[in-house]
């Protein structure tokens, strides 16, 4: 379990495939406090740690999330928001956040504003996820607020401290994005289905 608020940006160093699985080993100020067998959100992919150094470590991404979320365009040199996992006792400050990403978005547009940003995103919409105005989403593992909520696509406003300190300061139209739809509205949506 996850909260969303980003610990670090890490820089992919090496990437290695093996058979149908991507070893991925990950430069990082957090990596002298991992454990092997540790979870750790990638962009908002919950990944095991497997091998470690002082400062970098590896984890595995099999083929099925692979297939389902944006770490299979990964090149060296890119950088990935890091959040370990949620301690319990400490605050919740983002949401609920479980690190299985649902489905992966694109960036339709990115609006400077007078000391902010508005990114824009579209996702399939025949997934069967949805997002509600100020409801919670998880873009690229950051814990975010809905605005512009469309049935296929929205919007998120974002500060300078999160855009200097993830990966958003690096999206640009075409991007593609990892998505994570509030938890609670899932289930939600599903008992409502359901009848």
């Amino acid at each position: 379990m996850f909260t969303g608020i980003i610990e670090d940006l890490g820089i992919v160093r090496e990437l290695v495939t093996e058979d149908d699985n991507l070893h991925i080993t990950v430069e990082s100020v957090l990596a002298s406090e991992l454990k092997i067998d540790q979870s750790v959100s990638h962009n908002g992919v919950c990944l095991t740690v497997v091998a470690l150094t002082e400062n970098s470590y590896t984890v595995t991404a099999i083929k099925e999330t692979l297939d389902k979320t944006n770490l299979n365009a990964l090149k060296i040199g890119a950088t990935v928001n890091l959040e370990r996992g949620l301690k319990l006792g400490a605050r919740l400050d983002g949401h609920m956040v479980q690190g299985h990403v649902d489905q992966v978005g694109t960036c339709i547009g990115v609006e400077t504003q007078n000391g902010s940003w508005v990114y824009s995103f579209k996702y399939d919409a025949s997934l069967g996820n949805l997002t509600i105005e100020k409801g919670s989403i998880t873009v690229n593992g950051v814990s975010l607020t809905v605005v512009n909520s469309k049935d296929d696509g929205f919007s998120v406003a974002i500060i300078p401290y999160t855009y200097e300190h993830t990966n958003f300061n690096s999206l640009e139209v075409g991007t593609v994005v990892n998505l994570e739809f509030d938890v609670i509205g899932k289930y939600v949506a599903r008992l409502h289905n359901a009848r």
